[in-house]
């Protein structure tokens, strides 16, 4: 079953899913005009595959470590790491572990 969106005013949780993780798909919590913002889970050694958004993102990675390459560098990203990436950049995530991040992407 999808996660309704969060409605204007909404609180909605994004503290680590800790044992929760495996079996929570990732999920849109909001989408506008103009924002996307979505809890993105990426089980270990799970790969998303290279590609890229118009807009610019941000990813906070809330629980266990990924690897986020870009043109062909690797960062690892652990528990309250932050990153910020201009739009049109292409780019790959792998789960290192099990880990959840939020991820916010500008639309217009």
């Amino acid at each position: 079953m999808a996660q309704p969106h969060l409605a204007p005013g909404q609180i909605g949780s994004v503290l680590p899913l800790g044992s929760r993780l495996a079996q929570t798909p990732s999920y849109a919590l909001l989408k506008a005009p103009q924002l996307e913002v979505i809890r993105m889970v990426l089980p270990a050694g799970k790969t998303m595959p290279g590609h890229q958004v118009a807009g610019e993102i941000t990813v906070q990675c809330l629980e266990g470590v990924i690897d986020f390459e870009i043109a062909g560098q690797s960062q690892r990203m652990r528990q309250g790491d932050f990153l910020h990436l201009a739009g049109g950049v292409a780019h790959q995530l792998t789960g290192v572990e099990d880990a959840s991040a939020l991820v916010t992407i500008c639309l217009a």
